[in-house]
């Protein structure tokens, strides 16, 4: 099979530019695609990566993480450019779109275009290295051919190629106007790739390449697209999940000036409109009944905590086994063991973009042009491509920055999508379909409700000898990727990981998951599992520490005495707060929780007044391993532990029949300016490859207070946030 490479032209990507690009091969190798004849066809050999070199000495290069603010516009194309030993000065990105996943997938999840869980960087590291080098090395082999040389001679320094013994020189703009020459550059090995101490642009802090156009305005969000002819829809959403509406008239709305049509979907009625604002009027005067059949209408997030309090203390009840190591303790009712219980409500996303999705169906009904912040290009055009029961090839995507995400825009992003394609199919014309922030918040998916029992035998000297985790929670899995989700199995990674707690070192250990029907919609949430995981399991440390007449420092030392980066980050952190001298009237509070192959620690220093709980100041110690961009990295891990302190404060979502109590930001309360402290990040490099930092905030933040609390006033709060319980 052959496939031209010319795939993204849509975007003149090439055409008419006189630009030296480079198709790099997952066999290994590059091809450089010649620019008279356009694009080369190739073998189906897959690309992952393309530069961009255009004569005015621009570089252009393409990543497929998905841009959401948390900075992969910048650290992805970083690691390209290290390689390429490219002058940064000169560096410009795109984002790619279309669902190029054998061109773009990250390795780290099944070759899709797909961005969550800090997969990104470490996903994409290694091949984006080699996918440097090796155009690299076409532009030693162009420039030698040219000067008569042998490529051996020739070499690079940020952005020009040198010949030494002759003194010539060619910037890489310059090499892009010679004519091209059919060339390839085979596989480099990964030890053949610069050493650290080579290093120029990995590990700086460079400046962001999205910040001149998000200071001025100039970015662009799929809420800001506007097309000739476009018209806007806002949905009359159920209020309850599995209704159906039925219109008993939309006379009213139809009235309404600049509104153009009504048309029901499945669970909606939707206003077209000329504008926004007439779109919403006319929905506020439509005349609609909803259907009471819905199993969901009984859903009550009180009965739903019950629930899982009940299931977790059913020591008959069914589990899955996520962890196992030594023995199982054989009966947990015994005298010395000591059980404790830890509750976390559900929580909304709260990203600051409302949801919006805007789609161009063509003339045939057989392909579309769409524009969509989407956590994933992969799972929006297939559903594209579902709706229409078109080809991939006929979707056209483009991917926009998003206004937030945090696990909202991933597989949400099929409902919403879907309805604007259908939609736009329906009245013959482009649509811009937009929520509002009500419409966001009542339509929520939410991250999963936990109930948490631990039972814990301390031996004579104070040391834990055995420990087991039960997580009460329905499957988020099951919900967001029913396809692949396994009933004989029942591994939900979306709420059991984290709950491993290989770090500690404890001979006999459990963890397992008693899974119960969903009453709501969910949704993982940054953190994923192990934000209420480590929320649970290190206030239980706390706990213990108290039992063994120990303190929380020491303690966590004993345990982590085997795990040498954990402790690394521990001890830095102790340093950091001084931990235990804190001000008259406030204490501090300690947390170990890291996040898959990132570790870190966290303090938080609290005063109670009042009844007001307030952080002061919050210090972490973090070792992800290699950093890319530490700016961008420490920017994440400050905003996953404001994350993290907003669930313990404020942040809850509930239900009564079936419908979310919040509608706004009112009353579904976020972290406010006036309770964010001071934050002091401290990155530990272990030498260790590199590990995401979207996530690795959140999980020590809420224990760290919690603990701090308990410091201060003898009791630790066991419910999140703190204010819906004791």
């Amino acid at each position: 099979m052959e496939r031209s490479l010319l795939s993204p032209t849509r975007r003149g990507f090439l055409g008419g530019t006189g630009a030296l690009t480079f198709a790099l091969l997952s066999s290994g190798g590059v091809a450089v695609l010649g620019r008279q004849s356009g694009a080369q066809p190739m073998p189906d050999g897959q690309i992952n990566a393309w530069v961009t070199i255009t004569p005015d000495d621009r570089t252009k290069i393409m990543f497929g993480g998905a841009e959401m603010g948390q900075g992969v516009n910048t650290s992805l194309p970083m690691i390209v450019a290290e390689e390429l030993d490219a002058d940064w000065s000169t560096v410009s990105t795109e984002q790619v779109g279309n669902d190029l996943a054998g061109v773009y997938g990250n390795p780290a999840i099944g070759g899709i275009l797909y961005t969550a869980g800090s997969y990104t960087v470490g996903g994409y590291f290694t091949g984006l290295r080699r996918a440097g080098a090796q155009a690299r090395q076409i532009l030693r082999q162009m420039a030698a051919a040219h000067w008569g040389v042998s490529a051996e001679e020739v070499t690079t320094r940020q952005g020009t190629v040198l010949h030494e013994a002759s003194g010539q020189s060619m910037r890489y703009g310059e090499v892009a106007s010679l004519p091209v020459l059919a060339t390839t550059a085979g596989e480099i090995a990964e030890d053949s790739l610069k050493s650290r101490s080579e290093w120029s642009i990995i590990g700086t802090d460079v400046d962001r390449l999205d910040i001149p156009d998000k200071t001025t305005g100039a970015t662009q969000y799929s809420i800001d697209v506007n097309l000739p002819d476009m018209v806007y829809a806002v949905q009359l959403l159920a209020p309850v999940e599995g209704e159906t509406p039925t219109i008993n008239s939309d006379e009213a709305a139809r009235a309404v000036d600049g509104v153009i049509d009504v048309i029901a979907l499945p669970n909606s009625v939707n206003v077209l409109a000329r504008s926004f604002w007439a779109a919403l009027a006319g929905r506020d005067v439509l005349d609609v009944t909803w259907s009471e059949t819905s199993l969901f209408r009984s859903a009550d997030s009180e009965t739903e905590l019950e629930n899982l309090a009940a299931v977790v203390d059913d020591l008959d009840a069914d589990s899955v086994v996520w962890e196992a190591r030594g023995e199982e303790i054989s009966d947990y009712s015994a005298d010395g063991v000591i059980t404790r219980h830890y509750t976390t409500e559900h929580v909304y996303h709260a990203q600051m973009e409302p949801l919006n999705a805007v789609a161009s169906v063509d003339a045939d009904g057989s392909g579309a042009e769409i524009w969509l912040g989407t956590q994933s290009q992969t799972v929006s055009v297939a559903v594209a491509a579902a709706v229409l029961g078109t080809t991939p090839d006929r979707i056209r995507l483009n991917a926009m920055q998003m206004g937030g995400g945090f696990g909202r825009r991933t597989w949400f992003a099929r409902e919403l999508l879907r309805d604007a394609l259908i939609l736009s199919r329906s009245s013959g014309r482009p649509v811009k379909l937009v929520w509002t922030r009500e419409d966001d918040v009542k339509q929520g998916w939410l991250r999963a409700a936990t109930v948490h029992r631990f039972d814990a035998i301390l031996d004579n000297e104070g040391t834990l000898s055995a420990m087991r985790h039960r997580i009460a929670a329905p499957s988020t899995f099951q919900f967001v990727q029913p396809d692949r989700w396994d009933p004989d199995v029942g591994r939900d990674p979306l709420i059991m990981e984290g709950s491993e707690t290989r770090d500690y070192d404890i001979p006999a250990f459990r963890a397992e998951h008693l899974l119960i029907p969903r009453a709501s919609r969910l949704s993982a949430w940054r953190g994923i599992g192990w934000g209420p995981v480590c929320f649970a399991r290190e206030c239980f440390i706390d706990e213990l520490a108290a039992q063994a007449g120990s303190d929380p420092v020491s303690f966590r030392r004993k345990l982590l005495a085997n795990s040498p980066r954990g402790l690394s980050v521990f001890d830095a952190v102790v340093a950091m707060s001084d931990f235990g001298n804190a001000p008259e009237g406030k204490a501090h509070g300690i947390a170990f929780a890291g996040y898959k192959t990132g570790f870190a620690s966290g303090v938080a220093e609290v005063s109670h007044e009042g009844g007001r709980i307030r952080v002061h100041r919050f210090w972490a110690a973090v070792d992800p391993g290699l950093v890319v961009h530490p700016q961008s990295y420490r920017s994440q891990v400050e905003g996953g532990i404001l994350f993290g302190i907003s669930t313990v404060l404020s942040e809850r979502s509930s239900f009564t029949g079936g419908q979310i109590d919040q509608s706004n930001f009112y009353d579904y309360e976020p972290i406010r300016m006036y309770d964010v402290p001071d934050i002091e990040i401290r990155l530990i490099d272990s030498g260790n490859p590199p590990s995401g930092g979207g996530e690795i905030g959140v999980p020590m933040a809420a224990p760290a207070v919690a603990n701090a609390l308990r410091a201060l006033t003898g009791s630790a709060p066991s419910h999140l946030p703190f204010s819906s319980g004791a």
